[in-house]
């Protein structure tokens, strides 16, 4: 078997060698400079649903465990309608059914935005049920705890509930932060210039199938590897004493 690497230094307009790999323009010149740039693309598109999946995923853990049933019907809504729908089905609908419905979401929003927003949706509602989780392990005696101090609902789960519910939920948030960048890759299929896309589009061009799979296999599991790493480290500095693992 005979690997030509080469090629990641040729021009993607003309096919022609360039010096040193990076050619001189902005843009991407170069196969290599191509797959860094849809690296680029995915670990942003992977970040920004993240952030929405967390702050939405917390909200929703928050309401499915608060007094009022009707908000606790609607956080129960919520993750039902996102977490049973395929995640490339949401992708479409976001990018393809919402525009066409609300015309000026194609004019305000761009594409990369509409996948963000349907990832981070997505994810939300699995967050949603893991802080949730996390709320209903701790003693109720906890939150009788911090209204009989003067605490009010909202204080006591923010300053009593929460921070000993993410500890706990750390694990499982890994998990999900993890799932997230291999998720993205669904965003090839609306033409967003990530990782899959690339790897698609390059060696179809190219038919050097092995020498760009591999390198792109390598950049997920990369990029999945180094949130698992940031998130034991994060653990290991917010555990609870006396929890499993503790010192």
């Amino acid at each position: 078997m005979s690997w030509d690497w080469q090629f990641y230094c040729n021009d993607t307009a003309t096919g022609e060698a360039v010096a040193g790999c990076f050619g001189p323009g902005g843009k991407e010149q170069t196969y290599l400079q191509w797959m860094l740039n849809a690296w680029g693309w995915t670990l942003s598109v992977s970040l920004l649903a993240l952030l929405l999946a967390l702050v939405v995923g917390s909200l929703i853990g928050i309401i499915r465990t608060a007094p009022n049933k009707w908000l606790a019907r609607f956080g129960e809504a919520w993750t039902e309608l996102f977490r049973n729908i395929p995640l490339l089905v949401q992708v479409f609908l976001w990018y393809h059914v919402l525009p066409s419905l609300f015309p000026s979401l194609r004019e305000a929003l761009p594409p990369s935005v509409l996948v963000v927003f349907a990832l981070g949706f997505f994810t939300s509602a699995r967050i949603g049920e893991q802080v949730k989780a996390g709320i209903k392990t701790l003693p109720t005696g906890q939150r009788y705890a911090g209204l009989a101090m003067g605490l009010t609902l909202p204080q006591t789960y923010r300053h009593v509930l929460l921070p000993m519910a993410f500890r706990i939920v750390i694990p499982p948030l890994t998990s999900e932060s993890m799932n997230i960048v291999k998720n993205s890759a669904v965003a090839f299929a609306v033409s967003i210039p990530e990782l899959a896309q690339f790897a698609q589009q390059a060696s179809e061009e190219t038919s050097h199938f092995e020498e760009i799979f591999i390198p792109v296999t390598a950049l997920y599991f990369v990029s999945a590897f180094a949130i698992n790493r940031i998130a034991k480290f994060i653990e290991a500095r917010v555990r609870i004493p006396g929890q499993s693992g503790g010192k």
